[in-house]
């Protein structure tokens, strides 16, 4: 039976452009939602970092800002591109501001937070900079909280394996 994957999903670059995700067919992805006035901002540096790490493999770090959690996304558009450049010298795509939870939350987000969607686990974001790791079929693998720092240990690991297989 085929698993589902995120191929299918569209989702809004920062000038509101449709992207779809099938254009990330084949790398390993690192889905986060982001936040520039959170006390876990700083993780924008540890993702970059992660990025320029695999920088020429196959994978990708893509960035959703949300203002879900403590209202902790006020900026927009290129004012979201502006900050995360200018401050953290991200390189790695940065999408456009969207819901991560609730009913009215995005349709990528919908999908990595229920198992109904995803076939694998039900976790919605708890807060700003939660992880999920797709493998290179674009399956949902595994995800990481808040806390868990994008260049420790266990996320490295588990992108090594990904790359491999």
């Amino acid at each position: 039976m085929t698993k589902p994957t995120v191929y299918p999903i569209l989702v809004k670059n920062l000038q509101g452009e449709d992207i779809s995700l099938s254009k990330y067919k084949g790398k390993v992805l690192l889905i986060v939602n982001t936040a520039s006035e959170c006390g876990y901002t700083p993780q924008l540096k540890s993702l970059q970092k992660l990025y320029e790490m695999y920088s020429g493999k196959d994978f990708e770090i893509l960035a959703f800002p949300s203002n879900d959690f403590g209202g902790q996304e006020p900026l927009n558009g290129a004012e979201i591109q502006n900050f995360c450049e200018l401050k953290y010298h991200n390189t790695f795509p940065i999408f456009n501001k969207i819901k991560v939870k609730g009913s009215d939350a995005d349709p990528l987000y919908k999908f990595l937070s229920n198992k109904s969607e995803n076939g694998i686990l039900s976790m919605s974001p708890k807060w700003n900079f939660h992880k999920y790791l797709i493998n290179k079929k674009g399956e949902l693998v595994d995800y990481y909280l808040t806390i868990t720092e994008p260049t420790s240990n266990k996320i490295i690991k588990k992108i090594d394996e990904l790359l491999k297989g």
